[in-house]
């Protein structure tokens, strides 16, 4: 799969937006400012098909990216304290929207800042995955802000930071490129 060929195909703020799901989905989720946008470009090998945002929570839309025969979903960022009450019932009804639309989503690639510990956001995702039986990885961005010790000590936590047996860590940098490659074999497993 060439994953330099992906195009940003549409953008919906609302769950009676979204189409119908033809083709086998990639979603990519975390919270606000998690680095998912610099993933995502890191992965296609784009500087700003996905757009990085100063601002955390500032996107509100569910973004569709066609790269070849699949679909690249990046889904809000979860979790920013400063949006309104009503803007994250939104967000959650759009989430929840596209997660019960009966889509082909072959793989959600949730993603974790790798320097803190889990929110309970984050924990409460996995939850629904896991409880909802959908394929996942966890990538852990951010990797190259730490060092060494603090990397061993992260990776040697996770077991209780992350309470759930089988489940895929990739470590992940957006700077150094670490993890693209193992990233784009998960995902190229997981469409068959």
């Amino acid at each position: 799969m060439n994953f330099n060929n992906a195009i940003f195909e549409a953008s919906f703020g609302r769950k009676s937006q979204l189409k119908e799901s033809i083709c086998p989905e990639v979603v990519f989720s975390g919270r606000s400012n998690v680095g998912k946008s610099s993933l995502i470009n890191k992965l296609i090998n784009r500087k700003s098909l996905a757009r990085v945002s100063s601002k955390p929570g500032k996107t509100g839309t569910i973004n569709f990216y066609k790269l070849g025969k699949i679909k690249l979903v990046d889904l809000p960022g979860y979790g920013y304290a400063k949006v309104s009450g009503k803007e994250k019932e939104r967000w959650g009804d759009l989430v929840e929207g596209y997660f019960n639309s009966n889509r082909k989503i072959s793989l959600v690639v949730q993603i974790v800042d790798m320097r803190h510990k889990p929110t309970a956001d984050d924990i409460n995702m996995i939850e629904f995955l896991k409880e909802g039986k959908f394929n996942f990885v966890v990538v852990l961005t951010k990797s190259d802000k730490l060092n060494k010790t603090q990397r061993e000590q992260k990776l040697l936590s996770l077991s209780e930071e992350f309470p759930y047996k089988g489940i895929r860590f990739i470590v992940f940098s957006a700077v150094k490129g670490e993890g693209v490659d193992d990233l784009k074999s998960v995902i190229e497993s997981s469409i068959g």
